[in-house]
C-alpha cells in the first residue's frame, strides 16, 4: 500500500509584488544561500509574469519584512507527500502528479478540500489547510497507510477521531473552467548539489532577482508568448530548479543534473485571473485528464496562477485533451 506521509513544516504561503521584491530579498537569500544561518526547512521561490510566490515554514517566514507588498495566504498550511511503500522519497525520480492525481488529488477535490501543488525535481508536495485535516485524513485513509513526520521520526497518523458525520461526496464532472494558455518557452526540471550552490549562488541571484526585465540572449522581442518563470526550492536539504531552457547554459558544466533524456518540458499556464485559494479541484481539472492519457507532469501552483509542465512531445495532445474538458459555458 502507498504511504501518505503529512510532514511536519507549518507552512505560510505568500505573494511578493514585483515592484517590492527589494523589501524582502535581504530574507530571501539568506533563506535560499545560507541555510545555516536559519532553522527554516522548507523554502520554495517561484517568479511568474505576476509577482514572486513564496512557500515556506514558519522559521523562514520570520526572515521576510511586513510589507504591503507582502500578500499571505490566510491558514497554515501543511505538506502531504506520497511515498511508495518502504522507499525514500528521494531514491528515484517519480513521474509528477500523474500518479497521485486519481488517488489524492481527485479524492479531495471530491470533498471540496482545496491543494495548492508543489512539483519539484525530487517529488510532489501536496499543500493543504491544517484545518483540513482531519477531513484529508479521512478521505484518503482507505487508500493509503497514513504517517505523520513527528519530531523528524515518521509514526502512524492517528485518524484523529473523526469517522461519522461524513456524508459521501456527490461525484461531480469536472469541467475545466479557467483560460488556459501555452507559453512558447520550453523548460528544465533540474537540481544541482547542495555543496555545489556556493559556486553557483551570485549567478542564481543574478536568475532569481536580476534578469526579469532584461531579454534572455536568444529570446527574439517579437516573442510574444514567451514568460518569465523560474522555480527555486530547497526543502529539507534537496534543491530543485525549473527554469527556461535559455537560462540552463548559463550554468557551468557538470553543476545541473540533467535526466539521461535531457527531457524538456512544455508549460500550461491555467487561470485568466488571479485564482484565488477557496475554488477548489482545479489541480484536478488538468491532473486527470493527464493521469487518463498516463502523461508525466510537473504541477506548480503559485499565488495567482496554476503551471502544469509536461514532456514537450505531448504539449499538442495536452492541449487537446484539457480542450474537451473546458465547460462550453463562460
Amino acid at each position: 500500500m502507498m504511504e501518505l506521509h503529512i510532514l511536519e513544516h507549518s507552512l505560510k504561503v505568500a505573494s511578493i509584488a514585483k515592484e517590492g521584491i527589494q523589501i524582502c530579498t535581504h530574507g530571501l537569500i539568506k533563506l535560499a544561500f545560507l541555510p545555516s544561518k536559519t532553522r527554516c526547512k522548507f523554502f520554495s521561490l517561484t517568479e511568474t509574469p505576476e509577482d514572486y510566490t513564496i512557500i515556506v515554514d514558519e522559521e523562514g517566514f520570520k526572515e521576510l519584512p511586513e510589507s504591503e507588498h507582502l500578500s499571505v495566504a490566510e491558514a497554515t498550511w501543511l505538506a502531504l507527500n506520497v511515498v511508495s511503500g518502504g522507499g525514500s522519497a528521494t531514491n528515484s525520480q517519480p513521474i509528477g502528479v500523474t500518479k497521485i492525481a486519481k488517488s489524492v488529488i481527485a479524492p479531495l477535490a471530491d470533498h471540496n478540500i482545496s491543494v495548492f501543488m508543489l512539483s519539484t525535481y525530487q517529488t510532489d508536495f501536496i499543500l493543504v489547510r491544517e484545518r483540513d485535516l482531519p477531513m484529508v485524513m479521512h478521505t484518503l485513509s482507505s487508500e493509503f497507510t497514513l504517517l505523520r513526520v513527528i519530531n523528524g521520526e515518521t509514526v502512524a497518523a492517528n485518524s484523529l477521531g473523526v469517522t461519522n458525520g461524513f456524508v459521501k461526496p456527490k461525484l461531480v464532472p469536472r469541467p475545466i473552467i479557467h483560460p488556459l494558455s501555452s507559453p512558447s518557452n520550453m523548460f528544465c526540471v533540474t537540481s544541482l548539489d547542495p555543496d555545489t550552490l556556493p559556486s553557483v549562488a551570485t549567478l542564481l541571484m543574478d536568475v532569481m532577482f536580476y534578469s526579469g526585465g532584461m531579454k534572455e540572449p536568444g529570446a527574439s522581442s517579437e516573442d510574444s508568448g514567451h514568460i518569465r518563470f523560474f522555480s527555486f526550492s530547497l526543502i529539507e536539504g534537496y534543491i530543485s530548479l525549473v527554469m527556461d531552457e535559455q537560462t540552463t547554459p548559463r550554468f557551468p558544466n557538470n553543476v545541473l543534473f540533467t535526466s539521461a533524456s535531457g527531457e524538456l518540458w512544455k508549460m500550461v499556464r491555467i487561470g485568466g485571473q488571479p485564482l484565488g485559494f477557496d475554488e477548489c479541484g482545479i489541480v484536478a481539472q488538468i491532473s486527470e485528464p493527464l493521469a487518463t492519457a498516463d502523461i508525466p507532469a510537473y504541477y506548480i501552483s503559485t499565488f495567482k496562477f496554476d503551471h502544469a509542465l509536461v514532456p514537450e512531445e505531448n504539449i499538442q495532445s495536452v492541449i487537446g485533451a484539457l480542450r474537451t474538458n473546458e465547460s462550453s459555458s463562460p
